[in-house]
């Protein structure tokens, strides 16, 4: 432990001497350094955001925390304890400040996401109700519900008479993505159920999505129940910085909650895939599916240059950005 103590602070010592000689030798700091040899995109947004936290200097550190309105602000006050002219210089303001809108915008959904989660479905709340009802008539259009609380809702994948239940874990962060999904893509998210519905699959194939046709599989599971599920995955990418690649190349500025909704859109339509592909046996496989999609995004998402961008309408937006 001592050594591996000795070793981390020596390392530390080392990079601060190092940057201080480039610094000399190239008359440039390491944001302007990062800025201009960096394209725009993941790979310059993290190289910021660990030179700002890694930074010894106060402002450096907190400047990844500060309000979405401070941060013009904050640019100024880097420019001037690094001495930099912003009139010989202009280029790197706009991109730091790009930089830190991505850095401070994804920190801002993280809690907007957590407060959604942590929000429990009130079915005495009119708003909760509404869109619990609107998921229903965006997914069986031609087949209205007979009561609130009913066997019908096991039609599309919850698992009782009164779905307030399934939302437990994940909050109205599940409902709100299931009907985001189920609103924005409604004929794949119709199309996706109705094969979640069958022993045998009817796929649902585009020239975007080939899957192989002689495949046998079994693709029954609960439509609803896996919407939730892949909500927490989303929610786990999210939290674990992992998104952070796809958001900071997709996201000009600072990612928003529809960013969040597009990506479970995306998740949720790869996984539906992925589960075919995999033609297990049964819904009692379904964990160990789950957790070879969750390594294969995770994979995807360590290349820097990575955007998960879907081919279906919920994502044109994003993709266009």
């Amino acid at each position: 432990m001592f050594v591996q103590v000795c070793l981390y602070f020596y390392c530390k010592c080392l990079w601060r001497c190092l940057k201080f000689v480039v610094r000399k030798l190239t008359g440039r700091c390491e944001l302007q350094r990062i800025c201009y040899n960096i394209k725009p995109g993941a790979s310059r947004t993290m190289k910021i955001e660990t030179s700002l936290r890694g930074s010894k200097n106060k402002l450096l550190q907190t400047s990844v925390s500060v309000h979405p309105d401070a941060i013009e602000k904050t640019i100024d006050d880097i420019m001037e304890l690094k001495k930099i002219n912003p009139d010989i210089n202009p280029q790197l303001g706009v991109s730091l400040q790009a930089c830190l809108l991505q850095i401070v915008g994804y920190r801002n959904l993280i809690a907007e996401v957590e407060k959604l989660r942590r929000e429990q479905y009130d079915s005495e709340n009119p708003q909760h109700e509404e869109k619990l009802l609107k998921l229903w008539k965006c997914l069986k259009p031609d087949c209205p519900l007979e009561a609130r609380i009913s066997k019908q809702w096991c039609e599309i994948g919850f698992q009782g008479d009164d779905p307030k239940t399934d939302f437990r874990g994940m909050g109205l962060l599940g409902l709100y993505n299931l009907l985001y999904f189920a609103e924005r893509d409604a004929a794949v998210a119709q199309q996706v159920l109705s094969d979640s519905l069958q022993p045998k699959c009817s796929l649902f194939v585009s020239p975007a999505f080939p899957i192989n046709p002689t495949l046998n599989f079994s693709s029954s599971y609960s439509f609803a129940i896996v919407g939730i599920n892949i909500t927490d995955l989303a929610y786990n990418l999210l939290v674990s910085g992992a998104l952070k690649t796809h958001f900071y190349n997709v996201a000009p500025e600072a990612p928003t909650l529809s960013h969040f909704q597009q990506t479970f859109c995306y998740l949720m339509h790869e996984f539906h895939k992925f589960w075919i592909e995999e033609d297990p046996l049964d819904i009692m496989e379904f964990n160990r599916v789950r957790e070879k999609f969750h390594k294969r995004i995770l994979k995807q998402l360590q290349n820097p240059d990575m955007a998960l961008c879907p081919h279906f309408a919920a994502s044109e937006s994003l993709i266009n950005m």
